[in-house]
């Protein structure tokens, strides 16, 4: 039984080191919520209720905090797959939504499992969502001044359950400033990707991790028969000539855990029951 949080880059952080130790003792706090949920609940279910937590921190940049876009819009995108039935649900530029992740978390009992735009919205609603407005004073001065703090963030968790079931889920507030309609890679299979032998959960430019196809690169080695670290290494390695921005955390089927960034920036934190992490 395992659990793996990111809570995306950390842009601020050369100039804020509060808001730097600030964000580390959010997931380190929140990764522990999502073990001892995760002892009595599915993976499934357990990267739903965690992401959800990451969702509504204000110090992360999805959901609550979300990121406003070149129109003075907040657009969320989250995805969530289910490495046992190989099922993936997801929001794309959903708005109004306090938790984007529970949104995507209903749509993986329907046909159509991916919506976008006002469908994605309208959906919510149709199913219990409430508006919510996830914009905060600190995103607004930011936009007014055409700021860009935390452009490259996503919140994810992956989990191993006692079953020995995988999940992933990821959730995303843009990049800031984007082009109304820009698709981001947290409701993609390259951001979000898992089987019964791997889960990974991605953050950083979308298009660079588009491009590189990372987290199904990463899930399909490892399902090849690759180890988890020389999975995440290959991958890596086949950002360099573009000079990809990513990050990833990932966790195998023999309970493995393993993160790796192309730009070390990012923070993560891991918990078994007994040894804690958190990465910078």
């Amino acid at each position: 039984m395992k659990i793996i949080i990111h809570g995306g880059f950390f842009s601020e952080s050369a100039t804020n080191h509060e808001t730097k130790i600030a964000k580390q003792q959010a997931l380190l706090k929140i990764v522990k919520l999502g073990y001892e949920f995760l002892k009595t609940h599915s993976a499934l279910a357990t990267v739903v209720y965690t992401v959800s937590l990451l969702e509504d921190d204000v110090l992360f940049n999805a959901g609550t905090g979300s990121q406003i876009q070149s129109d003075g819009k907040i657009r969320m995108s989250a995805a969530l797959m289910d490495g046992f039935t190989q099922k993936m649900s997801g929001v794309i530029n959903i708005e109004a939504v306090k938790n984007p992740i529970q949104v995507a978390q209903v749509l993986l009992d329907f046909d159509d499992k991916i919506l976008g735009g006002s469908g994605a919205t309208q959906f919510a609603r149709q199913h219990g969502f409430d508006a919510f407005s996830t914009e905060i004073p600190q995103r607004k001065a930011e936009y007014e001044a055409k700021l860009r703090s935390s452009g490259v963030g996503t919140v994810g968790c992956v989990a191993l359950d006692n079953g020995g079931k995988i999940a992933v889920a990821t959730s995303t507030g843009g990049k800031g400033f984007e082009i109304p309609g820009r698709i981001s890679d947290s409701a993609t299979v390259a951001g979000n990707y898992a089987n019964t032998f791997c889960g990974v959960s991605l953050t950083g430019v979308g298009e660079d991790i588009v491009s590189g196809a990372v987290a199904a690169k990463i899930v399909t080695r490892v399902t090849d028969g690759f180890s988890l670290a020389s999975a995440f290494e290959k991958t890596f390695d086949e950002l360099k000539p573009f000079d990809g921005f990513a990050g990833a955390i990932g966790i195998d089927k023999n309970g493995n855990i393993f993160h790796q960034d192309a730009h070390p920036t990012m923070v993560f934190a891991s918990f078994d029951g007994s040894n804690e992490k958190v990465f910078e």
